[in-house]
């Protein structure tokens, strides 16, 4: 297992051609109270800073964008029906989505820790 980070807090955790994609617990903090989310589709294909999903907060809006490109095989269903996961545990059972992802050099761009806010 290998996490990466991008500088913009998201996270992608990679379990061989698979990545769990979502926001770090600082990009998380940084939103505030959440208010809703906007997720992705199953099987849709995204570059490498395409946006994967839209966060609201009562602070602000926040793009989460794919770490890498690839195409999103799972959706995290349980942010609908419990928004608060994605506040309490963005890097445990809030994550956004699964990638299969397209190109792992595309990982050797990422960050090996969250940047600092």
């Amino acid at each position: 297992m290998i996490k990466k980070y991008t500088n913009d807090h998201e996270y992608i955790v990679v379990e061989g051609p698979k990545g769990k994609v979502g926001i770090t617990s600082a990009g998380a903090e940084e939103l505030g109270d959440l208010v809703a989310i906007e997720l992705p589709e199953a099987g849709r294909t995204l570059k490498k800073g395409e946006i994967i999903a839209t966060v609201e907060s009562v602070k602000a809006t926040q793009e989460v964008k794919a770490p890498v490109s690839g195409t999103i095989v799972e959706i995290n269903g349980a942010l609908r029906e419990n928004l608060e996961l994605l506040s309490s545990d963005p890097e445990g059972e809030g994550w956004i989505a699964v990638l299969e992802i397209e190109d792992p050099k595309e990982l050797d761009d990422l960050l090996d820790e969250d940047p600092p806010v």
